[in-house]
């Protein structure tokens, strides 16, 4: 299939600021208009999307792919085929994986296998420093070159030294520096927010200061670095107004959060749901309703799955002793659709957060539905309800504590490269 035309959707791209029902028309993988076809085009196939939303594909901050080393939660096959199900057409893939991702080629390979699977594309992140122990540098200019675009550490660098150089070498490097906040030794053993319903359960608190103590010392170097840099998974609503400072000082700084963060807080772990055992921690009703704000109001700028699925045992044990993280790619636009109901947000608003600013904090030509560029297309019934089951997620992961959630808006047809790699109808 070389030409395609997608006709009568509401067309909503956040980039071009575009919200109208109109046609899209693609050829050799590519959008070559919207409105009218060109006089010589002939589309071999029509998708009718007339009720439908089409809009680009999602762009995802972090998606843990489980592959290599934990192939027994996820493979790139499962999660991207998941990640395209969900309307998701790019994802970022941490550095944290086993191997890590610290030479050109473990990324490669990432990549491959990824182009292999003919579904989500695949963008890794490259480590900061050798096998994220916090002490060498990684070779970041060879990293770059093997296709990461981005570095991250994934883990605290306890010597503020090393830290101030691997900021100097990525600004050197013209690389976007993905940051997450952790004190190194501040609720190191902790698996709950610090407060009184942690106090309650008798679980081990982590406390604000550990995100908020890393956000004030990266900005310090990122000032001194001249570095560009995005902070991940910001959990806490002191470190949303830090970041929100720095953004109208002139610092290039950017942040995200995850959707869950914006839905669960830590009284969702009151019978020990070890669905909700997340790092960052759930935290407060104060922080989710201040995480809600910086979308609107400055100092979070994306929303991310972090995606992290794992296999059922992970989820059995006592509420400490569980493995952390949600299994988020099926529910990453669902949640959106909700929250955009919750807060009276318009759509173009709301997928702008999952499309063209993720896509702008990397600095890719993605999440959007301009001429010339790859038609990597999500097509959505906003007025679709549905219930998240088991039997309905696409991941290879079922930890999620949206199970029995009622959504409404599910994903018709995916596009990647102008190819349909999913729908929902066939």
């Amino acid at each position: 299939m070389t030409t395609l035309s997608i006709i009568g959707g509401r067309v909503v791209d956040p980039a071009a600021h575009l919200d109208l029902i109109t046609d899209l028309h693609i050829a050799t993988g590519k959008i070559i208009a919207v409105g009218k076809p060109p006089s010589d085009f002939k589309a071999e196939r029509q998708i009718d999307a007339q009720q439908k939303i089409v809009c680009p594909g999602l762009v995802d901050l972090s998606v843990r792919l489980r592959e290599p080393g934990a192939e027994h939660k996820g493979t790139i096959i499962t999660e991207t085929r998941a990640a395209a199900s969900s309307g998701i057409t790019t994802v970022c893939c941490p550095p944290d994986t086993n191997p890590v991702i610290d030479i050109p080629a473990v990324a490669e390979l990432l990549q491959q296998r990824a182009a292999h699977s003919g579904m989500a594309k695949v963008l890794p992140l490259a480590a900061l420093t050798r096998g994220l122990a916090g002490e060498q540098l990684a070779e970041m200019g060879d990293l770059k070159e093997a296709g990461c675009v981005a570095v991250s550490n994934v883990l605290p660098i306890v010597n503020t030294e090393v830290l101030r150089y691997a900021l100097e070498y990525a600004a050197n490097c013209e690389l976007t520096v993905f940051i997450h906040p952790r004190e190194p030794w501040l609720g190191v053993h902790g698996c709950a927010h610090e407060g009184a319903v942690s106090t309650r359960l008798g679980l081990s608190g982590i406390p604000e200061t550990t995100e908020t103590i890393e956000v004030a010392r990266h900005l310090l170097l990122i000032e001194a670095t001249g570095v560009r840099a995005h902070f991940c998974r910001l959990s806490t609503a002191r470190a949303v107004e830090m970041v929100k400072h720095a953004q109208t000082q002139g610092l290039h700084v950017t942040a995200d959060v995850s959707a869950h963060h914006l839905f669960l807080t830590e009284m969702d772990i009151n019978n020990y749901n070890s669905q909700c055992h997340v790092y960052p921690p759930l935290r407060t009703q104060q922080d989710k309703a201040a995480l809600r704000t910086g979308l609107l109001q400055g100092g979070i700028d994306a929303i991310c799955s972090d995606h992290q699925p794992h296999e059922a045992d992970a989820k059995l044990s006592p509420f400490a002793m569980t493995a952390m993280g949600i299994s988020g790619l099926d529910t990453l636009l669902p949640l959106c659709l909700h929250l955009a109901e919750e807060m009276s947000m318009d759509l173009i608003t709301l997928l702008s957060y999952v499309t063209s600013k993720p896509a702008q904090i990397l600095g890719i030509d993605a999440g959007t539905l301009a001429v010339g560029q790859a038609a990597d297309i999500c097509i959505f019934d906003p007025n679709d309800s549905w219930q998240l089951a088991p039997e309905n997620m696409h991941s290879k992961g079922l930890n999620s504590p949206f199970l029995g959630w009622e959504f409404k808006g599910r994903v018709i047809y995916t596009l990647i490269n102008g190819k349909v790699v999913y729908t929902l109808c066939e």
